[in-house]
């Protein structure tokens, strides 16, 4: 029954982010927005169960979700730079706001505030940056081609090292954080990304229709996406091994929390900007 129940919540959860993605940017931007406050929510959530930590979690995950919504605005060219201001007046507030309680221990509600920012919030904001592209007649289009890529690229990477691991798994990858994980499913996962972005290349260009990524370029990002892909599903069992958590949740039957489900991406989205700008700057 375990099986089933995580087979169908996993169909229903990819469903849900190929439409998300696809549909339209508003639908982007709106699905994003909830995936952003919902982990945000279940990560202060877990910070302020340990001793002497108490961060702001509504204002955290307001500014969390702000910051999506600004990055959309600004990488859309709906709205100019200073729709930053109110999420730097939050992050200030969140600062200021601690000389005004009686927390025992301000250093680490600060560390953990801005964790939260920066783990979280502005990986989840970088997708903008890579949905919204402006073309060679300067208007901003909207392509959900590289997003959804870098979504399908994770699964992959997580499907063929589970299998390959099951299969051949002898050589532990990092036994000090995730046990379960394998020099022989690495490589195997990143074997089978590498065969998808080849055939994400083929199907974009068929019938005359091209892409701006070349496919070694393809080929790169995949690269890309599978070696941080692993660091940030380690991170994310690193932070889990320091609350003393084995989920980070419940919400998604069989997958545990919200974390769980994207903790690959929270590294992958920002390495992939990054690859993709330095790109144009070698171009």
């Amino acid at each position: 029954m375990n099986v089933v129940v995580r087979a169908i919540s996993g169909a229903l959860f990819v469903a849900i982010m190929v439409v998300g993605i696809c549909f339209r940017p508003e639908a982007m931007i709106l699905l994003f927005c909830i995936i952003t406050g919902m982990t945000m929510w279940e990560y202060t959530g877990l910070v302020n169960s340990q001793p002497e930590i108490c961060v702001n979690r509504f204002i955290s995950t307001a500014a969390g979700v702000y910051l999506f919504i600004a990055f959309a605005g600004f990488c859309g060219e709906v709205t100019p730079s200073a729709v930053f201001i109110p999420y730097l007046l939050s992050i200030v507030y969140l600062f200021v706001s601690e000389l005004y309680t009686n927390n025992k221990n301000a250093l680490h509600d600060w560390a953990y505030t801005m964790l939260g920012q920066m783990y979280i919030a502005l990986p989840f904001a970088c997708i903008n940056v890579l949905a919204f592209r402006s073309a060679q007649d300067g208007v901003t289009y909207y392509d959900y081609l590289v997003p959804l890529c870098i979504f399908v690229f994770l699964w992959v990477n997580d499907t063929g090292a589970f299998c390959a691991g099951t299969l051949f798994g002898k050589h532990r990858l990092f036994p000090r954080i995730s046990p379960k994980k394998s020099w022989e499913g690495s490589i195997g996962g990143g074997l089978l990304v590498l065969a998808t972005a080849v055939l994400v290349f083929y199907l974009v260009n068929r019938n005359g229709n091209s892409h701006y990524l070349s496919l070694p370029e393809w080929l790169g990002l995949a690269l890309v996406v599978v070696i941080f892909g692993t660091w940030g599903d380690l991170v994310e069992s690193l932070l889990k091994r320091t609350l003393g958590i084995k989920d980070s949740g419940n919400i998604i039957p069989g997958h545990g929390g919200m974390l769980d489900r994207f903790d690959s991406s929270l590294l992958a989205i920002p390495a992939a900007v990054i690859y993709l700008y330095s790109l144009q700057l070698l171009a």
